[in-house]
């Protein structure tokens, strides 16, 4: 028998931004319940890089970032496919912290925060008469006027949403892995390679967080990841230096497929979305886990002045989240977008390189263009 359970709020996804979105929402005094699939703690592939404009708004939630020893980072290397080096300040500056320790802590916290957590997969979405219908793996069956679609890059139910992007193959595979060795704690490293491009940053621990984003036409030519670094990624004589100077901490690098940079919609048959399943931006740009968690704010706050009935339909709430997404990440995902199709282009990207070695000041213009300001509370 099918066990019924209501909730103001139902968040499909425990990453950053749904875990985030959770706190929030529960701090506002809401009855969220969040289902994620995973246990925690959980490795994930990620650039583990946030900048520094989250900082105000993690305050205000009560997240103390510092109690985790994060790297802080002031500095941003960049080097074309040849090794081309060009160096800036971050405007901003920013912190390294592994999905490992970061999710698991704001678990913690949504958990005292009063928020209730499911560790079941979802099978089904309705939404009828104004009310969704959420099912999961263990036949539970919740009730909410709002559900939040936090659920990552690609999911099963981006499928039974028949979600655009999700219909179309995509090029693209990641490859991450924590290491030892010796990289500076301040700097974070942006190396473009043929039919990709790797960030290399310190985490708390002293760990290296090594990801990149390969092209998979590129990648399948070889028999496994080693390999392909070997005759690929190597060939950045700044990756090869740094490959070989730090020794794998996991048993194995983890791999991802099938990223899809193409544009989402924020709404999708009346769900919410927020970080990934809104919009990924390019790891060059370094700032998704920035983006997620600005994202998780603008839907909670929405979501809270529904409730206090300063939103008056789902109409209207649907069409300012819209508004307020577009406002804040639509031009910085283009940017990704277009900085990446340069990237993979060698005459383009040769052409870029020559013009910020001439004009330095560009590179930090470039980065404001994929920052956000700092998050007003």
């Amino acid at each position: 028998m099918a066990m019924k359970t209501n909730a103001s709020v139902i968040i499909i996804g425990g990453g950053l931004a749904g875990l985030t979105s959770a706190i929030h929402l529960s701090k506002s005094g809401l009855k969220v319940i969040l289902i994620e699939k995973n246990e925690y703690p959980k490795h994930k592939v990620c650039g583990e890089y946030i900048s520094n404009e989250v900082l105000p708004y993690l305050k205000w939630l009560d997240i103390n970032i510092a109690a985790l020893h994060p790297a802080n980072i002031t500095k941003l290397q960049f080097s074309n496919i040849n090794g081309k080096t060009i160096n800036s300040s971050l405007p901003l500056g920013g912190f390294g912290i592994s999905r490992y320790a970061l999710d698991a802590f704001l678990y913690e916290k949504a958990k005292a925060n009063g928020c209730e957590i499911i560790l079941e997969n979802v099978e089904n979405v309705v939404f009828d008469q104004d009310e969704f219908t959420v099912t999961t793996s263990e036949n539970l069956v919740l009730k909410s006027k709002i559900v939040i679609g936090a659920f990552g890059k690609r999911s099963n139910i981006d499928l039974k949403l028949h979600r655009d992007f999700i219909q179309k193959n995509s090029p693209w595979l990641a490859v991450k892995g924590h290491y030892s060795g010796d990289f500076p704690n301040d700097l974070v490293g942006l190396h473009n390679f043929k039919g990709g491009y790797c960030g290399v940053s310190k985490v708390e621990d002293n760990r290296i967080n090594i990801c990149y984003l390969a092209d998979y036409e590129t990648f399948k030519q070889y028999k496994n990841i080693e390999e392909f670094q070997h005759a690929v990624v190597h060939k950045n004589p700044h990756l090869k230096a740094i490959f070989e100077k730090s020794t794998l901490l996991f048993e194995k690098p983890l791999t991802i497929s099938q990223i899809s940079f193409e544009k989402k919609e924020a709404v999708e048959n009346h769900i919410l979305m927020i970080g990934d399943t809104a919009g990924l931006i390019h790891p060059l740009c370094g700032n998704g886990m920035a983006m997620a968690i600005h994202s998780a704010k603008i839907v909670s706050e929405l979501v809270g002045k529904y409730y206090n009935n300063e939103i008056r339909s789902r109409n209207e709430l649907e069409e300012k989240y819209i508004q307020e997404w577009n406002f804040n990440f639509r031009k910085r995902l283009k940017t990704g977008r277009f900085l990446s199709h340069l990237l993979q282009k060698p005459k383009l990207s040769e052409a870029l390189m020559r013009l910020l070695i001439i004009f330095p000041l560009l590179l930090p213009q470039i980065i404001k263009r994929t920052h956000g300001k700092p998050i007003q509370i």
